[in-house]
């Protein structure tokens, strides 16, 4: 069982100007050990108390909190760039992805779009030709403790070897989506959604060339993701913004 601590910031003015003298802090532990901080040693009998609790040290304070699905995904095994969550929502919110859905995913990579989609979805079906991602991709499926998801070994290109069919949303990030339009054809039902993520605007126009008339092209979103800085005497937009990560274009089976 894990635990979450989090320590707030502290702030003081010093010479008459606010400073931070003591930073925000946030730890996913192991409940069943000590778990030690520069401040101080955290015992495994304060771990163990309800949510909310709070564990002195010095004039530090943590509190203790049971981790949710979200803590447990930004701990899960990575390779290439995993799709971020601001992307991640763009999907769920475009396609209406619902605990009746099925959806067919290619390109698994890490598995992290798959295992979000999977606590929403009822099925998750994950396609990955490269054996070490679909080692981890498997890794974080149990780690997460997921049992609507299978990541299965295939090239999603090859549509006469995918045998899913009537899927809900179908989402591809590979390089050249253009070769499993076949494929999105087979899969989804009419009415389904195609969802392709790439980085280059380049690599767009060359998938909406290809979409068929099958399809009615939706559209074509960048999600861009400005976080601020908010306290008694700063309103301002935070130093790391989430800017460019992909395109998501999104079309429609229509026959």
């Amino acid at each position: 069982m894990a635990k979450l601590i989090i320590k707030k910031e502290k702030r003081a003015e010093v010479d008459g100007v606010e400073r931070v003298i003591s930073g925000f802090e946030k730890h996913y532990v192991d409940e069943a050990k000590d778990f030690s901080t520069k401040h101080g040693t955290i015992r495994k009998k304060d771990l163990a108390k309800e949510p909310g609790s709070k564990v002195k040290m010095g004039s530090h304070e943590f509190i203790i909190l049971d981790p949710v699905f979200l803590d447990h995904y930004k701990r899960i095994k990575r390779m290439a760039q995993i799709i971020t969550l601001k992307d991640i929502g763009a999907i769920i919110a475009h396609t209406g992805i619902n605990k009746e859905s099925v959806v067919l995913d290619a390109g698994a990579g890490s598995g992290a779009l798959a295992c979000f989609l999977a606590m929403i979805a009822k099925k998750v079906i994950s396609y990955e030709k490269d054996k070490r991602s679909l080692e981890i991709a498997r890794s974080n499926v149990e780690d997460l403790g997921l049992k609507n998801i299978i990541i299965n070994e295939g090239d999603i290109y090859d549509y006469k070897k995918i045998k899913e069919k009537y899927a809900d949303v179908f989402t591809l990030d590979v390089p050249e989506p253009e070769k499993a339009i076949k494929t999105a054809l087979k899969v989804l039902k009419t009415g389904g959604f195609l969802t392709v993520y790439l980085p280059n605007i380049n690599q767009v126009q060359d998938f909406v060339k290809a979409l068929p008339e099958e399809f009615l092209l939706e559209k074509t979103i960048e999600v861009i993701e400005r976080e601020w800085t908010i306290d008694e005497k700063r309103a301002r937009p935070a130093t790391k913004d989430h800017g460019h990560t992909g395109f998501l274009t999104f079309a429609r089976k229509l026959s």
